[in-house]
């Protein structure tokens, strides 16, 4: 009710300023707080809600922030956009159309897939069966792998967004650095969390300080904002598992919980914007992670200046769909050469270079690697076509949810480790656009993470069959 109350006067203030047709912002209102809606209905799967999250953050709150708030301008460049009426309507009903094709793909996947009421019993799987046997070894061996990987990538630079990668591995050794801070220790602290739970048959303070500490390690080496991506993930899932467990949660320890995020996240960003300022970075070091000499006036304006936008700005969402939808040169042609980009680490994105006024496109390609994403709607809509955007969000909705699915078979039907590959779908839906052709790169790394961990499953089982035996 509060968020009812609270969205109802946020779409009041904005209605009464938007520009276009008020019927469409009403449209694109429902559409928007719909589709966020039904990724928690009662059949929902982790993608729909994650999806449901990101594009009502990205376009619907966004927009009418800044359109109530703002006089309708935006952070992020917005091309050919005029701010008219006929140009607003215009991308709101390229929108609507993409959410309404994930819609109809989520209540179509309904009939077919949809988690089993009760969380599986994993005592008798072998990964569990190792767990409980080396309880002790696996956390140390753990944690000591996630602060090793950290300090390592924060070190030499193997994979860090946003820079040039400072030190090249043979054998394409650097991939291995990505998937594990990305999303590859993250599955770690996903087995953990769930074998915490079927261990002690709740939560456990080991299952809350896991994704904690991973996840602030890992995003602060990879100068990324986003620990909140994966842990909310993380935590999702876990909420998912004990409430079909009906196992209930003591309230001091969400609260405890809850105080260590907000602590722990605002840490990691600072630190992260700190050493992403260019008073920082183009100081000479005696390691990659630390200057010798900051100016902290200058680095602490730049450094407000980077976090504010954070909140709202940072979702990728209405701005590149403003700019796509009022782009004059719409077409097959633009859509081939979007799909034709090809990874570059000294240039900018496609979209950056021909859609938007980028201000990446002045940066020094010799020491940043920057680019702008439009968005899989704006994406999508560069032919020109609602048609091809509605059936390529519906035909995406789908394969999402394969994939979704595989997760639970491959995983060891752990609704954690779900939620936590879902998530890492919807982002990169919501992100797409640079290289588009390479995000297979990404699938790939999914199902491989996944194959990786049904694999030792088998054969911790084998290995269990033969202890029983003697």
């Amino acid at each position: 009710m509060l968020f009812l109350v609270a969205a109802s006067t946020l779409a009041a203030l904005a209605y009464a300023q938007y520009a276009g047709q008020g019927y469409l912002y009403l449209c694109f209102t429902i559409v928007s707080n719909g589709l966020l809606l039904m990724g928690f209905r009662k059949k929902a799967m982790f993608f729909d809600a994650f999806i449901g999250v990101f594009l009502w953050l990205g376009f619907w709150a966004k927009l009418s922030i800044r359109t109530a708030f703002a006089n309708g301008l935006y952070h992020e460049p917005t091309g050919a956009f005029d701010g008219s009426g006929a140009a607003l309507d215009h991308a709101l009903l390229v929108s609507c159309c993409g959410m309404l094709g994930l819609i109809l793909a989520s209540l179509l996947r309904e009939r077919f897939f949809c988690y089993p009421e009760q969380p599986a019993d994993l005592r008798e799987t072998g990964l569990y069966w190792f767990y409980q046997r080396k309880r002790r070894i696996v956390l140390s061996g753990f944690f000591l792998l996630v602060v090793v990987v950290a300090l390592s990538n924060a070190f030499f630079g193997f994979y860090q967004r946003g820079t040039i990668t400072a030190t090249v591995l043979p054998y394409r050794l650097n991939g291995v650095y990505a998937w594990l801070v990305q999303f590859g220790l993250a599955s770690g602290s996903a087995l953990i969390i769930r074998f915490e739970i079927e261990l002690a048959r709740s939560l456990t303070w080991v299952a809350v300080l896991t994704p904690l500490v991973e996840g602030f390690f890992s995003n602060v080496s990879l100068l990324s904002r986003g620990m909140v991506l994966n842990f909310s993930a993380l935590i999702y899932g876990t909420g998912k598992v004990l409430s079909r467990g009906k196992k209930k949660l003591k309230p001091a320890m969400v609260a405890v919980t809850a105080g260590l995020f907000v602590v722990m996240f605002s840490a990691s960003v600072l630190a992260v914007n700190f050493m992403r300022t260019p008073e920082f970075q183009n100081l000479p070091r005696s390691w990659r992670g630390g200057p010798e000499e900051v100016d902290w006036n200058v680095a602490g304006e730049n450094l407000k200046g980077a976090t504010a936008p954070l909140f709202i700005d940072r979702w990728v969402g209405i701005e590149g769909v403003l700019a796509v939808s009022s782009y004059p040169k719409l077409g097959p042609e633009l859509w081939h050469e979007a799909w034709a980009e090809r990874y570059s680490e000294h240039a900018t994105s496609y979209y950056d270079m021909n859609l938007i006024e980028s201000p990446y496109a002045r940066l020094d390609k010799n020491k940043h690697h920057y680019v702008s994403m439009p968005g899989v709607i704006a994406f999508f809509y560069y032919p020109g076509s609602y048609v091809v955007l509605f059936g390529c969000l519906f035909a995406l909705g789908l394969f999402a949810a394969l994939l979704e699915a595989i997760s639970f078979w491959l995983g060891g039907a752990n609704l954690v480790l779900c939620s936590l590959m879902a998530q890492v779908i919807a982002y990169r839906y919501t992100s797409f656009g640079y290289v588009p052709a390479q995000s297979y790169l990404l699938f790939g790394s999914l199902i491989l993470n996944l194959v990786m961990i049904y694999c030792a499953n088998l054969l911790l089982m084998r290995v269990k069959a033969r202890a029983s035996q003697t």
